[in-house]
């Protein structure tokens, strides 16, 4: 539940040469008008109207966070937060229901060093039950929360805590940390906190933060989208003004501490690579000199065309990636370089290449030229996050960040201005500043057998306290006051009764010269076209072939075309802010645009000659080659990715073409032996214009679009051979349940995974299964995730997923949970799995709930571009009819518990789950043997049988 702020920055549109040329652009700084007010208790209340679609963000910011916890304390912050969803003194239950019950999209909480925040993107209808639940647990929850709820949400948090450093390189921000703040510094210690802290957090703890820090004075509460000002303060009012304004909180202040001197550290961890992280500590958030350092950050390891990626992945080939990044805070700021070091390759030589690089930067500054692409970079993409108005990002967010860390909604204008305004000179002289000075330097390495992460980590000794902590400043003093409430609270949560109607764009269709297909929705939000070249093909057509093949060819794809080397393609996309890529899924490929209108004829040029004439050079191959390998080796080091590339070939077999690893990337072997000519021959086969059709959604028109298409692909001829078949056949359910284990030494959690066989996406019953499916596992109130997660406590969620395809789907039953929960997990997996097609079979009211949030989130679920764009590949992707969005709701309200029972026992056969378990075999395998779920079976991580430890001989004599 933690998350990055990203820097918003923005400058002025380039100019490029050649046929790509981008006339300069004349865009002034974007602009959201708000409306902003205080009610007489102190709340701050922030308004834009956006009367695109007809829902409203809801989005409530708390100015407290981490950074305001005392010794001892680490975690209550986020473990406070997590209680926050365990309902009301008005409410009982998980905050969850009622809003799946209204068709809330992008909802959930999260909890940074400086704030805590609460956000649900709800129906215009359903405003005042968002405000009205939103309320009760600002003002009224403690009568809520007992002993029960405490534990129960401290063991989700220790859940989510074992997860994240469950995961490669998962424990190294904590250590990062502890060695770059002084130990007094606010920011010393994680998000997430310690488990011994979190293990002694008490009622009276819970009781004393809630009356500390949730006051209405020490609240943002914006609303933006289908709203008017006059009806926000109404309702503000109404819901919140009865509300006390909490005692004054004090200001935490700016404290930069750079290090005096560079420092190392080293840590131990299941990694496939070694990782050197530097770290600098610079100016807060809203200084002209994070501005600067972000276009700075950008220019040395912004992408592939950055300083450090061409010396250290291009010219010297000592690494696999590079990435140089800010991350901006309310108190202090964090640069950091991160370096994945190419298997065998000395550390003193990438530390020698990254300081020539550095040391020349701090010399002379960026160009001329990389200013203007990290201006245009930036700039493009804070107008794409305009489209949406609330939850992880959006123009709440974007609102609520400057109200709350800088007083100001406008903040994000200031900080506009400042790149916009930036000047060599200006980034030069931030950084000599800031990045000259002391870094600390953490370097990963892959750990070695009997290496125990916990004392590592304990012997890490951190910074000392350090003198010159500015005091927290009190606010200026204020009166307050509150009203009345005019709310029957007793009455529960306010019924939504009616729900807007959906709005999607009537699909148009039109065709090139050359008989390709195009369809078009329009949506006329930002000034920006998306346009799509949908393949049928895919991770599929790997099979028989070397595994990988589409993947690697779509990531070649991305490189150089037979006019412009790499590098030069990725310096015209960022002159002209322009997104293009291609990728595969399941059954296809794709090649994407996204590009501003005012640049889209250079882009469509460059996207054309990007899709038409890669040029699958041997240098680009060799690197990417490299890049991929060491990936691989990561997959093998994620509990989930290991689960992934193993359970296919298991459900499915290896003669069908599902039965491969599902993250595409294919084997080591297969990508080491790719010839450019395997990959000409892929593109020949299916990258071709008889097998694609152009998706277009976003500020244009049929009459628009056509010409520009036709002159970029209008004249493309396919080859003379055939599309080759895929082998996408029946396979028949698995006669008996099997186990799959497969070791991860020293695993915090184990990963629970096991597979059926579902019909294809296109199958008649494909929605009642999805709704079935929701209820059984597909939704926070779901009965897995709320057995696992929210009674017994051992997962931080859990949950079942149906993966779409053309052919028969996987239908995948997940837990990632503590260690000495395995065998308990997976026996509850089981029981839950036979009950729901037993013994209690999912009840009219599960399935009525489900489809209610369905039908309800539709208008949420198609705000944006990219969203129309989902849809419409689903479109053609499974043979629906064009208006498939727009008669959803009456086929979802047409979903009875009778149609969706007999869904999930179609598919649901607990005798023929295959099952992979990922985990410390030294704990998990004995207690997992004596379920007897099945025939138990040790694989490593790529899926290959282990042979047993030979057991020692019995000695000799008596």
């Amino acid at each position: 539940m933690k998350k990055r702020l990203t820097l918003l920055a923005a400058g002025l549109m380039g100019v490029v040469g050649a046929a790509y040329a981008a006339a300069p652009s004349t865009d002034t700084i974007p602009d959201i008008p708000y409306t902003r007010f205080q009610l007489p208790n102190g709340l701050t209340v922030v308004v834009h109207e956006d009367h695109k679609a007809p829902v409203v963000a809801v989005s409530i910011w708390y100015h407290v966070g981490s950074a305001d916890e005392p010794a001892r304390k680490t975690g209550f912050a986020h473990l406070f937060e997590h209680l926050m969803f365990s309902g009301s003194e008005n409410h009982k239950g998980t905050y969850f229901q009622p809003f799946e019950l209204a068709g809330a999209t992008d909802m959930n909480g999260t909890t940074w060093f400086d704030r805590t925040n609460y956000f649900e993107t709800v129906p215009t209808t359903a405003v005042d039950m968002a405000l009205w639940m939103e309320s009760d647990r600002m003002g009224h929850l403690l009568g809520a929360i007992g002993q029960k709820e405490l534990d129960t949400q401290r063991g989700v948090v220790q859940n989510e805590k074992r997860q994240g450093e469950n995961r490669p390189y998962g424990r190294v921000d904590e250590n990062i940390l502890v060695n770059t703040y002084p130990a007094n510094h606010p920011y010393h210690h994680d998000t997430i906190g310690s488990m011994a802290d979190l293990d002694a957090a008490s009622l009276d703890d819970v009781k004393k933060w809630f009356h500390d820090y949730y006051g209405a004075a020490n609240t943002t509460l914006v609303m933006a989208g289908d709203i008017t000002v006059a009806q926000a303060k109404e309702k503000a009012e109404k819901y919140f003004g009865d509300i006390p304004a909490g005692p004054p909180v004090p200001r935490q202040q700016a404290w930069i501490t750079p290090l005096q001197k560079d420092t190392t550290g080293v840590q131990h961890d299941q990694v496939a690579q070694p990782r050197i992280v530097r770290t600098w500590i610079v100016p807060q958030l809203g200084t002209d000199d994070a501005v600067n350092l972000d276009l700075a950050t950008t220019a040395l390891g912004g992408g592939k065309t950055s300083r450090l990626y061409q010396r250290l992945v291009y010219q010297d080939k000592l690494a696999d990636d590079v990435s140089v990044g800010i991350s901006p805070f309310a108190l202090a700021s964090q640069v950091q370089l991160s370096v994945d070091v190419k298997q065998g390759v000395d550390q003193k030589k990438v530390e020698a290449a990254i300081a020539d690089v550095w040391n020349d930067f701090l010399a002379k500054g960026p160009t001329d030229d990389e200013l203007a692409r990290a201006k245009v970079t930036n700039r493009a993409s804070f107008v794409r996050g305009l489209e949406k108005v609330g939850g992880f990002g959006g123009k709440a967010v974007i609102l609520a960040e400057g109200q709350v860390y800088r007083n100001d909604p406008e903040a994000y204008k200031k900080d506009l201005q400042r790149a916009q305004s930036a000047t060599v000179a200006s980034v030069l002289a931030a950084s000599k500043e800031w990045l000259g000075k002391g870094s600390y330097t953490l370097t990963v390495l892959p750990a070695k057998p009997g290496f125990d992460p916990a004392a590592e980590d304990k012997a890490v000794k951190g910074l000392a306290d350090a003198s010159g902590r500015p005091a927290a400043v009190m606010p200026p003093a204020a009166t307050y006051k509150v009203d009345k409430s005019t709310v029957d609270r007793a009455g529960g949560v306010p019924a939504v009764t009616r729900f807007p109607d959906l709005t999607f764009p009537k699909l148009q269709r039109g065709k090139l010269k050359n008989g390709i297909e195009v369809v078009l929705a329009e949506r006329h939000t930002i000034p920006v076209t998306q346009v799509q070249l949908l393949f049928n093909a895919g991770y599929a057509a790997d099979q028989g072939h070397k595994l990988g093949t589409a993947a690697f060819t779509a990531a070649m794809m991305n490189e150089s075309t037979k006019a412009l080397d790499s590098v030069e393609v990725a310096r015209r996309k960022e002159r002209l802010g322009a997104s293009i890529g291609a990728g595969c899924a399941l059954d296809s490929c794709s090649v994407s645009l996204n590009a501003l209108n005012t640049d889209l004829d250079p882009s469509i040029k460059l996207f054309a000659d990007i899709t038409r004439t890669p040029a699958f050079n041997a240098d680009d191959i060799e690197r990417v080659r490299g890049q991929w390998i060491a990936g691989i080796a990561q997959e093998k080091t994620e509990p989930e990715a290991i689960a992934l590339r193993s359970l296919p070939p298991l459900m499915f077999g290896k003669n069908h073409a599902y039965g491969i690893p599902f993250t595409g990337s294919g084997t080591e072997k297969a990508i080491a032996s790719l010839t450019a000519a395997d990959l000409a021959t892929f593109q020949r086969d299916y990258l071709r214009p008889d097998n694609v059709r152009i998706l277009v959604a976003g500020d244009t028109t049929l009459a628009e679009i056509l010409p520009k298409l036709d002159a970029a692909f209008g004249d493309w001829a396919p080859p003379a051979s055939a599309i080759p078949k895929r082998n996408v056949g029946q396979v028949a359910a698995q006669p008996k349940p099997r186990v799959y284990l497969c070791n991860r030494t020293d695993a915090p959690q184990s990963l629970v995974l096991a597979g059926l066989l579902a019909p294809s996406t296109k199958a008649k019953d494909a929605l009642d299964l999805g709704i079935a499916n929701g209820a059984f596992g597909g939704s926070f109130t779901s009965r897995l995730n709320m057995n696992l997660r929210e009674d017994k406590r051992w997962a931080y969620g859990a949950g079942s997923f149906l993966t779409d395809a053309q052919g028969q789907r996987p239908f995948l039953l997940y837990a990632p949970v503590q260690t000495d929960k395995t065998a308990e997990s997976a026996a509850e997996i089981l029981k839950e799995a036979r009950d729901v097609i037993g013994n209690r079979p999912l009840t009219a009211d599960e399935i009525a709930k489900v489809r209610s949030q369905r039908v309800r989130a539709l208008p949420g679920s198609y705000e944006t571009t990219g969203s129309v764009m989902g849809a419409m590949n689903g479109i053609l992707m499974y043979d629906r009819p064009d208006d498939y969005v727009q008669t959803l709701k009456a086929r979802i309200d047409g979903v009875d518990q009778k149609d969706a029972e007999a869904a999930i026992s179609a598919v649901v056969k607990p005798d023929a789950l295959t099952w992979v378990i990922v985990g410390d075999l030294r704990k998990i395998e004995a207690p997992v043997r004596a379920l007897n779920l099945g025939e138990v079976h040790v694989i490593d991580a790529d899926g290959n049988p282990v042979k047993a430890a030979a057991k020692p001989a019995k000695p000799a004599g008596k």
